[in-house]
């Protein structure tokens, strides 16, 4: 802490200045030096000392204060063994090249045993902290001065009121206020005065940072005013019911985004079981042929991750779909009305398929990297915020079930399809061709299935055995939902996909799967067709 000589030093020389006693140059001339003995404070083996010098640069005003502070922090700051320099080291082996801190001049390479670090303890990062985030409060970003006061919370004394009450006053942002508010009154808490502890805590009222929660509670332990003891607790319970219940939007959340995956996965298997009949095996193996699509164009394109992603969707789409046509026709066309021999077909075919992806790109797992406006997260409060890239594969869920429903309802193809799946026989009568159909419904749920990759790919590692995870899965979306059913399918996925989610805290994983398992083997029992059975005269 900055002792009181020095605080008084400062206050006057700051009065001064400002009734225009003394001539800013004298000001700015004090200010670096002051910048100078911080500077050699951090030499000093001593804890206390160092903490001094931290302030003493922080409260300089000094245009190098933010760049010694932060690398400080990050344990990159070092002085020569001479004193003259403060340097910024890149250490490799025994040695290290260093840039002066102060006027950015490259120094060059120099032994490690000559430069000397500034060591820091948990106390002096804490202080360090503290120092940035009010430096970053002057930051004509509203982003970076947000996060600062938020970072402010965790460290917040009486001795950063006043500093903060000045921002305060100059702050236009609505959201900087509020966490400035908040931590003016974490600052209240621990003022002598139980009207003032009064007065904070009901400004308190309804934030959910974590810092608040820690500070209400370390003053529940050692408050000895009853109103303040009652005020504290009713607030304390406020906040923890109040996390409770983001918790379990945030289960949902996490719930829907596994549901959309395997809708994305279930979607085309719906389909082609629905309207041809045929247990495809293979239907994981296309999934994982459109996540190496992926892949495959990230690697054309590297220097352009997020339009590779975007050109994935078309190209993994007609990768998996040609694929799917090509099965169809060469294995599935001869074995329809035989599903046994069908599934053992499809089987064999998913271990060619692994096989061949081993022999090309290797067995091991290939990383596909994430667009950066996929990256991140959404922060809705401090106690829920949600992942980019599962809201934007949610989103993307539900516009490829939207186009997939228009084609389906609204196109030639999709009311051929659908005749063939009701009535086959009476479809053919009409002039309907049958094979042709066929064919181009495998190819469609084929297609969708490397539409599914592309999104699986932005989760997981692309491997051979990606697809191996979903068919399972997949199948019991397909057979809940009602087979060849769309919406029975998007309802299907999203459901098991938060049921999932809602069982897995307290009955784990693989448990929270063989529950659901057994919960769909007997709904079955009861309702065979599913959530929405087939419709027409040949739907049984």
């Amino acid at each position: 802490m900055m002792n009181t000589k020095i605080k008084i030093f400062m206050l006057v020389l700051t009065l001064l200045s400002l009734c225009g006693i003394i001539s800013p140059a004298f000001s700015a001339e004090a200010a670096d030096d002051q910048f100078q003995k911080g500077l050699t404070l951090l030499q000093d083996k001593s804890f206390e000392k160092k903490e001094q010098g931290i302030e003493l640069i922080s409260t300089s005003g000094s245009p190098k204060s933010y760049a010694v502070l932060s690398n400080v922090l990050e344990g990159n700051l070092y002085f020569t063994k001479s004193g003259e320099n403060f340097v910024v080291a890149e250490l490799d082996g025994g040695d290290a090249r260093i840039k002066d801190i102060l006027t950015d001049e490259d120094l060059g390479t120099v032994k490690k045993r000559d430069i000397k670090k500034i060591t820091i303890n948990n106390q002096l990062r804490g202080t360090l902290k503290a120092a940035i985030a009010q430096l970053d409060l002057t930051s004509p970003d509203k982003n970076i001065r947000l996060a600062a006061v938020m970072a402010l919370l965790d460290n917040i004394s009486p001795e950063s009121v006043k500093p903060l009450e000045k921002y305060l006053k100059t702050e236009k942002n609505s959201d900087v206020k509020e966490y400035l508010h908040i931590a003016l009154a974490l600052a209240g808490l621990q003022d002598s005065s139980a009207n003032k502890r009064l007065e904070a805590l009901g400004t308190l009222k309804g934030a959910l940072h974590p810092a608040v929660k820690n500070a209400v509670q370390q003053l529940l332990d050692k408050e000895q005013d009853e109103a303040v003891k009652h005020k504290a607790e009713t607030i304390l319970s406020s906040i923890e019911v109040t996390t409770a219940w983001y918790g379990k939007l945030e289960t949902i959340f996490f719930g829907l985004s596994m549901g959309s995956v395997l809708v994305l996965a279930a979607i085309g298997l719906a389909i082609t079981f629905g309207v041809i009949g045929v247990i495809n095996m293979a239907h994981g193996e296309l999934i994982m042929l459109g996540a190496y699509t992926t892949y495959v164009i990230q690697q054309l394109m590297p220097n352009n991750i997020g339009l590779s992603v975007i050109l994935a969707i078309p190209a993994a789409f007609c990768v998996s779909g040609l694929v799917g046509i090509v099965i169809e026709k060469s294995v599935i066309r001869f074995l329809y009305g035989r599903p046994l021999e069908t599934l053992l077909a499809t089987f064999g075919i998913s271990l060619v398929l692994q096989q061949a992806v081993r022999s090309i790109f290797s067995p091991l797992n290939k990383s596909v990297a994430t667009p950066e406006w996929m990256s991140g997260s959404i922060m809705i409060n401090p106690v829920l915020s949600l992942t980019t890239n599962r809201v934007t594969i949610f989103i993307f869920a539900i516009l490829v079930f939207a186009g997939l429903f228009l084609l389906m309802k609204k196109s030639s193809l999709g009311l051929h399809v659908r005749a063939v799946s009701q009535n086959r026989a009476m479809a053919k009568a009409m002039g309907v061709r049958a094979a042709r159909v066929d064919a181009l419904t495998f190819g469609l749920g084929s297609g969708i299935a490397g539409i599914a990759g592309v999104a699986l790919s932005q989760l997981t590692n692309v491997g051979p055995n990606l697809g191996q995870a979903y068919i399972v899965d997949s199948f019991m979306v397909v057979v809940f939902g009602g087979v060849g059913n769309l919406w029975g399918t998007m309802l299907g996925g999203l459901t098991l996909g938060v049921a999932n989610k809602i069982l897995e805290p307290w009955s784990g994983a693989v448990l929270a799967k063989i529950l659901i398992l057994v919960f769909i083997i007997l709904f079955i029992q009861k309702r065979p067709q599913g959530l929405f059975p087939q419709k027409g005269r040949a739907a049984e």
